[in-house]
């Protein structure tokens, strides 16, 4: 089973291998692979102005390959997708609440991903954000996403609500939403994905990868660490 690995501003030096590969995994995916090419980078990293230390990233890490999957939280009281890009999804107001979050930015290698299957990595990303959020006591996430989000997360078990009209952007049609974070929608989604019991790991990465690994990420934090801009 995959792994769910928790990187806030608490610990964010000890996962920047891990999140250099999540934003290079992030270009392949959106630039290379969907045509996001507003968001091309010449360095290959798709960091937006969001990527601040207001962020959280769930990031799936497997032992051999590290990072396969991983998605995005921002708190709603800061700067965030809805409230400064797409404000008009939400023509009542942008949901904004210490107990909201937005979340943007999910992603799965293509090697894991099977058309016509259910994507376990995916799911295992879904259970985390649920069992993230329970845990920090995050009612509610607010979501910019393409139109099909919409049923496939009420198969989860997630309520997701429209905030208003959908309009046309990079020749999709994208939508604002508001879903449910509750103990019943994390079951749905596990039973779903045939996930049993939490998918989080609590354990620090250097007791997950070794001594080598962790001098790696020391000398990375100590000398190494790029701007996010």
């Amino acid at each position: 089973m995959f792994q769910i690995h928790i990187v806030d501003r608490s610990n964010q030096c000890d996962y920047q291998i891990h999140l250099e590969q999540h934003f290079r995994l992030r270009h392949k995916i959106y630039v290379d692979e969907r045509g996001w090419h507003d968001l091309a980078r010449p360095d290959g990293r798709e960091v937006d102005e969001f990527d601040t230390e207001d962020a959280t990233y769930l990031l799936a890490i497997t032992p051999g390959e590290g990072v396969v999957a991983g998605s995005r939280l921002l708190p709603s009281l800061k700067p965030h997708l809805m409230s400064e890009v797409f404000p008009q999804l939400a023509p009542s107001g942008v949901p904004k609440a210490d107990d909201i979050y937005e979340w943007t930015r999910i992603f799965v290698v293509s090697a894991l991903r099977e058309p016509g299957y259910p994507c376990v990595a995916a799911g295992a990303v879904y259970c985390g954000i649920l069992e993230y959020c329970l845990r920090h006591r995050i009612r509610h996430l607010s979501i910019v996403c393409e139109t099909y989000w919409f049923d496939r997360l009420a198969r989860l078990g997630w309520n997701p609500r429209s905030l208003g009209p959908s309009l046309v952007h990079r020749e999709e049609t994208i939508i604002g939403l508001i879903v449910d974070m509750s103990p019943a929608a994390l079951e749905t989604t596990r039973r779903a994905y045939a996930i049993d019991g939490s998918v989080l790991w609590w354990k620090s990465i250097s007791e997950s990868e070794g001594e080598e690994a962790a001098q790696l990420r020391a000398e990375t934090c100590n000398g190494l660490s790029q701007a996010r801009g």
